[in-house]
């Protein structure tokens, strides 16, 4: 029987399904430093974002020579040493398309929260004030919206602002995109200069670093607003909020952080700021679709 570990979890009408189609499926969570150990009895990984599948795991599996595939329950893989784990011969999949509608519609969501003053009034409401006079936002129709990275998800977006009446420009670093072809490409340097709103929607590169810094926001229009539902690390988290303070920028709405749970609580805090813990995809439509995925390339990899 085929042995499946599912070490961040699962929708469970997808477990079910994969119990229905013969597989062994091992609904818990083990802990990074005796991940690998375990591994060993398994012929599938499935992880969300909060297993990180370091190098030194993927080795200590491989002495099992039991496991042949890696599936990333979402987009990103960058939780997953994916060089490794090829040159050793395991295969590494993805659910690039079940979770881009939800985390599509989270950046919207942060949209709206800054540039209505959303989160602040939230907060200062439930401190007994009554602040009518002070919370005068923005409407985002007629604004600009700056994408950075063209896929499945900024697609999503796009989609969504436009019905809302604004603008959109991307930048790609791979060039223009067939699918954005209603879009207007421009260079990143020359999108930071136009974007009322910029939204990253790309992975973290860890040679590269960060791909907004102090020299990016200082390009940026004064008054512009930064979204990050993408991953922690593109942002250097200490230029925005000094942009913050110095009111360079009017808001930013982050879903996701270089350290997680964060520790930057003075970007947190920060009442100009709009913040989620890294829930994305998570919504009940979105767990589903990937569930339903992850069950097809399991069934796939394996029939």
């Amino acid at each position: 029987m085929i042995r499946v570990l599912l070490n961040d979890g699962l929708d469970k009408k997808a477990i079910e399904k994969l119990a229905k189609c013969g597989f062994e499926a091992v609904n818990q969570h083990i802990a990074d430093e005796d991940l690998g150990e375990a591994l060993k009895d398994y012929d599938a990984l499935v992880v969300r974002s909060a297993t990180k599948v370091r190098e030194d795991i993927i080795r200590k599996a491989e002495d099992g020579k039991r496991l042949k595939l890696i599936i990333r329950g979402g987009v990103g893989v960058d939780n997953i040493d994916v060089k490794t784990a090829i040159q050793l011969g395991i295969d590494v999949k993805n659910t690039p398309g079940a979770s881009s509608a939800a985390v599509a519609e989270l950046t919207l969501g942060h949209m709206f929260a800054v540039s209505r003053f959303i989160a602040a009034s939230n907060v200062t409401m439930r401190e007994g004030k009554w602040e009518k006079k002070k919370y005068k936002g923005i409407e985002l129709s007629g604004k600009t919206l700056g994408l950075i990275g063209a896929g499945r998800i900024a697609k999503q977006v796009a989609i969504r602002v436009k019905a809302l009446g604004m603008n959109v420009i991307y930048y790609d670093i791979s060039g223009e995109k067939e699918a954005f072809k209603e879009f207007k490409y421009l260079p990143l340097n020359e999108l930071l200069k136009e974007a009322d709103f910029v939204s990253l929607h790309i992975p973290y590169d860890k040679v590269k670093g960060a791909v907004i810094g102090e020299e990016e926001i200082s390009l940026m229009k004064d008054g512009a607003y930064l979204i990050n539902c993408a991953r922690g690390g593109v942002v250097d988290e200490e230029a925005p909020l000094e942009a913050l303070n110095s009111g360079k920028i009017a808001g930013a709405g982050i879903d996701v952080y270089k350290e997680e749970p964060s520790a930057n609580l003075d970007l947190i805090k920060h009442p100009n700021v709009s913040v989620t813990p890294h829930i994305g995809a998570s919504t009940k439509e979105a767990q589903e679709r990937i569930g339903a995925e992850v069950v097809s390339i399991l069934e796939e990899y394996f029939k």
